[in-house]
């Protein structure tokens, strides 16, 4: 019952842009019907119901009529306790009448009704089958038993439906696929066919503003996650590549950093951004999903973002260029009249109609009168005071990037957004005033939820959108920009190894493993308890990987020493037969494979020349044909997946750079040599990139075309890359996506990249003055940082609190954790 006021502002957030046009399946689904509006996926029901009843928010919006009325609808789960997963599904029968079906395994003490005074219960036929009525202090509901599974309903129809149906039920791709990738670490995961939900939405919106959801997208899929604080709504929607949907505008575009609120006012209620990095592509994606004839002229083609600020009941639009020319010619064409304004000019227009015409659907209805300009971007207002409002708050550094509301949203998001609205409680009770009925806009009282911020955020990808939705209580300053530590711990000894986090499967929390000089293995619990410590035979060769043996969730440690190559149990007992010892050593770290992410792993050790690949049973791989190299091999053999192609890498010394096939075969032949720099073989712009000591960068591409940049970097410079960002240590000198950062002189680490929470960190170490900076990808610095530490660090949110905790060296025999709140 609680999950439809979470439905209400999630939908709502869809509406924002929308005012224009087999693999195993998880066996409870099979007695869904087909024609379920939403699919609620119960992966733990006490979790589940304790995260409501805890949730302030939750708490906040109970006393409304619209939580009553779907409460009575879903009285009759109080009386069902499933113990293991279920399933619940809003069906609708009838014109936007919805009605309930949970699906669960049947057990003995599903049905908690034994101490009920007033229960009565009939046994109904139907067509050979029979089905009991439960009623409850005036509470109907209706079950039945099919294969096993317990099915109840909250109408009777549902029920016989379900008798007379339940053979032709079968599962929709697309739900079978999202059911897949749903993290089951979530008390619930929630299902939305955009196709059925349309009645849904409907019941919500008023009548002027009434839209299928289904316009968006197809399906949705998100995880359910909430506590005292927050609500969390984390996933993905997806859409057919065939039909043209308002995600398809999208489409062949790059997400890109929103760059609306550095301008935007301090005081404005709400932002909506859209961004894109190809203008052609999306102009072609609109002609389409208007069905034009054709794409109009390309006078806006620098625009990259287009903007919505609200703001006192009216609204500005702001479009981020990288280039100014064509939108100028076109403005000083319809120019009226012009003002000055605190050293900017306000310009009047004689037409107020085309930003729809070049950016419906994105903009609808709205009339630029006015505009200005502030650095690369056009703001457009209805009146001079809005734009006098922009500009005054922007020249006294007043924007909404420095809000709390703002600033508390955007810790929990990506950096790049396709789409991204943030509001406060002010721009919500706009938006309900807006879009919705007046019965729910009234219901809910703005002074309830103005200690909250308010967010939604997609990110295009191919032919599904990443979704976040969030309601989150605010954060204070204090509270928002502390790093503190956590906890130190000292060994008995130096530390030989790099700290880092591992996953302990039972809690879903990271433990720690490092190795001192003795060569004894730490496993550190998520409190900072030293759990075990086993005596290796030799150090351990770079990072320790995580594998899933047997493939029942029980994760194991793999590494090689100088040499053996060991794999270890949770309890650090040694997993038969991966005990190998080498003859002679000198053994390169451990590379895993896992190609199409079965856990079929592939265990590849080097030597020397020699390559030895292992399967998961701890036998030779007979296909894999490359098992001498041509000469030494240099540090860790790399994988890489680039479409639907795969490419070991390996580094040769005298520069030769292999690009194999998974069976050993040269799958690019690089003909130039390299003299390699010590950094990895890495896989940027889909490019295989790599840098030689004389400070050159070198990318190939599938084809086997080189091409160097000479970036002028020292032979010890660092380097780190993912598809999209490259970082560089130079000297003292940071460079994430080409901006430059100047550090205090000092002997500098490489920089290590990590991708978490849908956001890009950037660290490096000062290791001669001990201090750890970590950076955005933006090169801008994490507030509070730099830190004291000696080493490269790790990053985690360790104890899954939505906080990140590092961990590094603190003195020579010790680790220290820090929480970044």
């Amino acid at each position: 019952m609680k999950y439809r006021l979470l439905l209400v502002f999630s939908l709502f957030i869809f509406t924002i842009g929308c005012k224009e046009p087999s693999t195993t399946t998880d066996p409870l689904l099979h007695y869904v019907p087909r024609n379920s509006a939403i699919i609620i996926k119960i992966n733990d029901k006490p979790s589940f119901s304790s995260e409501l009843e805890n949730s302030d928010l939750i708490k906040t919006l109970s006393s409304t009529t619209t939580y009553n009325a779907v409460l009575n609808k879903l009285n009759s789960l109080q009386y069902i306790q499933p113990s293991g997963e279920s399933i619940l599904a809003f069906v609708e029968l009838g014109k936007e009448n919805f009605e309930l079906l949970l699906v669960a395994e049947n057990t003995n003490d599903l049905f908690q009704v034994s101490d009920e005074p007033n229960i009565e219960v009939e046994n109904i036929n139907y067509e050979g089958k029979s089905f009991d009525k439960y009623s409850i202090d005036g509470t109907d509901f209706f079950s039945t038993v099919i294969d096993n599974k317990i099915i109840v309903g909250s109408s009777q129809i549902l029920i016989e439906n379900l008798i007379r149906n339940n053979k032709e039920f079968n599962v929709a791709e697309p739900l079978t696929k999202l059911y897949q990738i749903a993290s089951r670490q979530s008390s619930a995961n929630i299902f939305i066919n955009a196709n059925k939900s349309n009645s849904l939405l409907h019941h919500i919106l008023d009548d002027a503003h009434k839209v299928g959801i289904s316009k968006f997208t197809d399906w949705i899929s998100m995880d359910f996650n909430t506590n005292k604080d927050h609500v969390k709504l984390n996933g993905i929607s997806m859409s057919q590549d065939s039909i043209m949907s308002f995600g398809s505008l999208f489409k062949n575009n790059h997400a890109l950093t929103p760059r609306t609120p550095n301008i935007a006012p301090i005081g404005a209620d709400a932002i909506l951004t859209y961004t894109f990095d190809d203008y052609k592509a999306f102009a072609e994606n609109q002609k389409k999903y208007l069905d034009r004839s054709t794409v109009l002229d390309a006078t806006f083609k620098a625009v990259e973002e287009v903007g919505h600020v609200f703001l006192n009941n009216d609204k500005a639009i702001i479009l981020h260029t990288y280039g100014s020319e064509d939108i100028l010619n076109f403005l000083d064409s319809i120019k009226k009249s012009s003002q000055e304004y605190q050293g900017n000019e306000i310009v009047a227009l004689s037409e107020s109609d085309f930003l729809e015409q070049y950016f419906t659907p994105l903009i609808n209805g709205y009339k630029a009168n006015y505009y200005t300009i502030i650095e690369d971007a056009f703001v457009f207002a209805n009146t001079t005071e809005t734009l006098k409002t922009i500009i005054g708050n922007f020249k006294n550094a007043s924007t909404f990037e420095k809000t709390s509301t703002y600033k508390t949203a955007k810790a929990q998001l990506a950096d790049e957004s396709s789409i991204l609205f943030i509001s406060k409680a002010d721009g919500i009770e706009y938006f309900l005033n807006e879009y919705f009925k007046k019965d729910i806009s009234k219901d809910i009282t703005i002074k309830d939820l103005a200690e909250y911020s308010f967010a939604g955020q997609w990110v295009a990808d191919d032919n599904f959108h990443h979704t976040n939705i969030l309601f989150q209580k605010i954060a204070h300053e204090t509270t928002l920009n502390k790093t503190i530590p956590y906890f130190t711990l000292q060994l008995d000894t130096e530390i030989a190894t790099l700290p880092q986090f591992v996953k302990n499967h039972r809690t879903n929390k990271d433990e720690i493993v490092v190795q001192d000089i003795d060569n004894v293995l730490y496993l550190i619990s998520t409190d900072g308890k030293i759990i075990w410590k086993k005596e290796l035979k030799g150090k351990i060769q770079g990072r320790i990987e995580q594998v899933d043996l047997y493939k029942n969730g029980k994760l194991q440690l793999a590494f090689t020493t100088n040499n053996q190559f060991l794999i270890l149990d949770r309890n650090g007992k040694e997993v038969l037969p991966f005990n190998l010892t080498f003859d002679g050593g000198n053994l390169n770290p451990l590379a895993v494979f896992d190609y199409d992410r079965k856990k079929d792993y592939r265990f590849v050790v080097t030597q020397g020349n020699k390559v030895f690949m292992y399967n998961r049973q701890g036998q030779i791989v007979k296909g894999f044909k490359y098992t001498k190299a041509e000469k030494p091999i240099i540090g860790t053999p790399k994988h890489f997946r680039v479409g639907r192609k795969d490419y070991l890498v390996m580094k040769l010394e005298g520069g030769e750079l292999k690009i194999l096939s998974r069976t050993g075969d040269v799958r690019v032949q690089v003909p130039n040599k390299i003299d390699f720099s010590d950094n990895e073989v890495l896989l940027h712009k889909n490019k295989f990139t790599v840098t030689d000591t004389k400070g050159r960068l070198y990318q190939i591409d599938q084809n086997g075309k080189l091409t160097a940049a000479n970036l002028d970097l020292l032979p010890d410079h660092g380097l780190d890359a993912t598809t999209n960002t490259l970082a560089v240590m130079n000297d003292n000198v940071l460079t994430i996506r080409s901006k430059k950062v100047e550090l205090e002189l000092g002997v500098y680490s490489k920089p290590r990249i990590f991708y978490l929470n849908d956001k890009i960190y950037v660290s490096v170490t000062d290791i001669q003055n001990q201090k750890i900076y970590l950076f955005d990808s933006q090169a801008k610095a994490i507030s509070n940082f730099p830190v004291p530490g000696n080493s490269l660090i790790d990053l985690s949110d360790m104890d899954r609190d939505h906080k990140l905790e590092l961990v590094a060296k603190d003195q020579d025999n010790a680790i220290i954790v820090y929480k970044i709140n």
